[in-house]
């Protein structure tokens, strides 16, 4: 995704259970959402997000683990005319494309103020990358997500006009794959949205 290396945080002072001990798919809860703590729960094969709106951080591994193969991705005639009606950014705008993520209104939402300054935080580190569709100069799509060695672990999507979001999902799988290295995409939970597209 970038051509500069990362800058590694200061490690976690938290350690985190092995996903496979959980009874559940909530795995913890607690710790802090430092560059280190996030990223270390990242290694360990979890991510963050509220238990409720506003409730305490939990610590998630769902099983099964919705995960992308890029040479799995299927692309409708439809969506690829939608790939050339819009312009694709990288990195431009990552806060917008969190704060569209974050918007209230939106069904099950669960991006708030600690989970929007954590990914900033890391996005600053070079960890957190985001993918924006325009049409011409409207921000009407994107997504975000942490880009870990091989792994691309996608954490939310938006858009406004139909197909922008999955045109962004789309330019990323071209991005990740371009270099000809075997790449992941992990979704978190399968969502029928996703499901349609691999």
């Amino acid at each position: 995704m970038t051509t500069t290396t990362p800058r590694e945080p200061p490690p976690s002072a938290w350690v985190f259970p092995d996903p496979r001990d959980a009874d559940d798919e909530l795995v913890g809860v607690g710790a802090d959402l430092e560059p280190g703590t996030v990223l270390a729960a990242y290694r360990r094969g979890l991510f963050p997000m509220p238990v409720g709106r506003g409730g305490p951080i939990g610590w998630w591994s769902p099983d099964p683990r919705g995960v992308l193969e890029p040479a799995n991705l299927r692309v409708s005639r439809s969506l690829r005319r939608s790939c050339r009606r819009y312009r694709v950014t990288v990195d431009v705008s990552c806060a917008a494309v969190i704060d569209a993520c974050a918007d209230p209104t939106r069904p099950h939402g669960w991006i708030d103020e600690r989970i929007r300054t954590a990914y900033l935080r890391l996005h600053e580190l070079g960890w957190v990358h985001s993918v924006e569709t325009w049409d011409g100069e409207e921000l009407v799509g994107g997504l975000y997500g942490v880009s870990l060695g091989g792994l691309f672990a996608g954490e939310s999507m938006f858009h406004r006009r139909t197909d922008a979001s999955k045109v962004a999902l789309v330019a990323l799988i071209d991005l990740l794959t371009a270099d000809g290295v075997r790449r992941l995409v992990d979704v978190q939970w399968v969502t029928p949205h996703l499901a349609s597209l691999g």
